[in-house]
């Protein structure tokens, strides 16, 4: 793994927002609304890195023995939630603890818009951790993708679509999501995107202006394999495996008589 935590960082398209709503059943302005709630709808920081919150707490489930030992004599890991306040930056913890054990440092840390947790890799689309936090890395689109996977797995859809915020909020956030207001923000801001234009969607292809055919013109069919060439003028009794020669020979006199002909005329 980049310890960089550097990818392309490529930014959401606005279409991108229906594309994936529309995989669950939701429009973008549902889709505006989680994403203000949980990343003010920005997937990296100001270095390019996917936005995180390591979790000490989770990070201590995800060891056992000397290397949680470890962890806790390094302030990285703890038993319980809000033990201590978070750093403003989680990447120095992150890349501590990945040197502890990196696969537990990274099911430890939410990533991205949706700010899925690492834990829930498998639910987000992933075969490893490592995918997920690769997949971060190089896009928002793929951030996004991973939160509606991970609604979709836990059964979290039905409730985005009748905007049971509660519901939402507590599949989504865990039990205690009222102590920060997470449904209300979330009824909040679904009230102001809906008042907000949705995206075009992209112009239909134009298409291209025919010129008008005699009554009962049926244009020919190209043989298999070729590409419609037009046959020449000496094609027909001359084509065929001799034409390249007969070409070569006539080509020639043709030109000479018709320079003759320009020479001789008055």
């Amino acid at each position: 793994m980049d310890m960089t935590f550097k990818g392309a960082a490529r930014r959401l398209d606005d279409l991108d927002l229906p594309r994936l709503g529309a995989s669950i059943g939701v429009g973008e302005d549902e889709i505006h609304a989680f994403l203000e709630v949980e990343t003010s709808g920005h997937g990296f920081d100001a270095k390019g890195r996917p936005v995180i919150l390591f979790e000490p707490h989770v990070f201590y489930r995800n060891l056992a023995g000397g290397a949680r030992a470890k962890a806790v004599a390094a302030g990285l890991a703890y038993a319980k939630w809000g033990e201590k306040p978070y750093p403003r930056d989680s990447y120095p913890r992150l890349k501590a603890a990945c040197a502890i054990d990196e696969t537990a440092a990274l099911r430890s840390a939410s990533w991205g818009l949706g700010q899925v947790l690492g834990e829930n890799f498998r639910a987000a689309g992933f075969l490893t951790v490592q995918a997920m936090v690769e997949a971060m890395m190089a896009d928002e689109a793929l951030q996004l993708a991973a939160a509606v996977n991970f609604i979709a797995a836990n059964r979290l859809d039905g409730k985005l679509r009748k905007h049971d915020w509660a519901g939402f909020a507590k599949g989504y956030n865990g039990a205690s999501y009222a102590k920060n207001a997470y449904d209300i923000r979330l009824a909040e801001a679904f009230r102001k995107w809906s008042g907000i234009r949705d995206t075009p969607p992209p112009p239909a292809p134009v298409p291209i202006p025919q010129p008008p055919q005699p009554k009962g013109f049926t244009p020919a069919k190209a043989e298999p394999g070729k590409a419609g060439v037009r046959r020449g003028p000496l094609s027909g009794p001359l084509s065929g495996p001799f034409s390249g020669f007969w070409t070569a020979v006539l080509a020639p006199l043709v030109a000479a008589i018709l320079s003759l002909f320009r020479k001789v005329k008055p």
